[in-house]
């Protein structure tokens, strides 16, 4: 009797000790899941800071170049680090095979009280498009978006980064030409709206404002949502300054204020609004 009761204590104490097993594993699971979302919030915030710095930096360098004629030292360009971590803590998930049964309802019936009449020839004609006419251009065109869809990306960031660091080591013509080209031939690159940003920079050193000014707002209406936007405003402003448009820089001033709000562009703009004589 004694053996027999010690084997119903396990027994049922099997059921709890399993429970306490699912509790802790599904405590493991939040935790590796909220430290995923830590380590992407984190990257995203890295990749932001390493361009806003490089942005300031080129700035900085691109003024030094315009005040003094000396050619600013080389800054090695400051290159984006892949988080290997979060690869190795995202596990490909196991989807579920859902098969959509198709439904079994009758097809709409069709009116068959009006006869219908088909076109004749002359009335096909009117809507009939003739085909485009082949040539030169068409050609040249075809093969230059063919050459852009087959341009590797490393060879892209490379001509990127080889204009950006034009412009710190002082060739400022050179590199807003380069940068210009850059954002021409590839419009959908995600340094697109970079390149018009240094471009409008280098601009600014050669006292180049009104060109700087059109730079930079073809950046924002282009690039609304890209990560140069704001700096591109403030710099926009800066320029409206040099043309004495006081009146112009307040507005884009304001407008980053009011619309981005807790930003370090909405500080920088708080400043140089009071700035301004009223």
């Amino acid at each position: 009797m004694p053996a027999r009761s010690v084997i119903f204590r396990l027994l049922a104490a099997a059921p709890l000790c399993a429970l306490g097993a699912c509790a802790t594993t599904a405590s493991s699971e939040a935790e590796v899941s909220a430290l995923r979302s830590e380590l992407r919030t984190l990257r995203a915030s890295q990749e932001r800071l390493v361009e806003r710095v490089a942005r300031l930096e080129a700035h900085d360098a691109v003024s030094r170049a315009g005040a003094s004629g000396e050619r600013p030292p080389a800054r090695p360009i400051p290159v984006k680090v892949e988080a290997s971590a979060e690869a190795s803590l995202v596990a490909t998930p196991e989807l579920a095979v859902v098969k959509l049964k198709p439904r079994h309802e009758p097809a709409p019936k069709l009116p068959t009280a009006v006869a219908v009449l088909e076109p004749d020839d002359e009335q096909m004609e009117m809507f009939i498009s003739p085909a485009p006419e082949e040539g030169p251009a068409a050609t040249l065109v075809a093969s230059n978006e063919d050459a852009g869809a087959q341009q590797d990306p490393d060879v892209l960031d490379a001509e990127f980064d080889k204009a950006v660091n034009m412009l710190r080591t002082g060739n400022v013509e050179g590199g807003v030409e380069k940068l210009r080209r850059f954002a021409d031939d590839n419009p959908r690159h995600p340094r697109a709206d970079n390149a018009l940003y240094f471009s409008g920079l280098g601009q600014i050193g050669l006292n180049e404002f009104n060109g700087a000014a059109q730079t930079f707002e073809r950046l924002i209406n282009t690039y609304p949502a890209g990560d140069a936007m704001l700096d591109g405003m403030l710099r926009l402003a800066e320029c409206r300054m040099r043309l004495n448009q006081a009146a112009d820089a307040k507005v884009l001033y304001t407008r980053v204020v009011t619309q981005f709000p807790g930003t370090a562009a909405a500080t920088q703009a708080e400043q140089r609004l009071a700035a301004i004589p009223q």
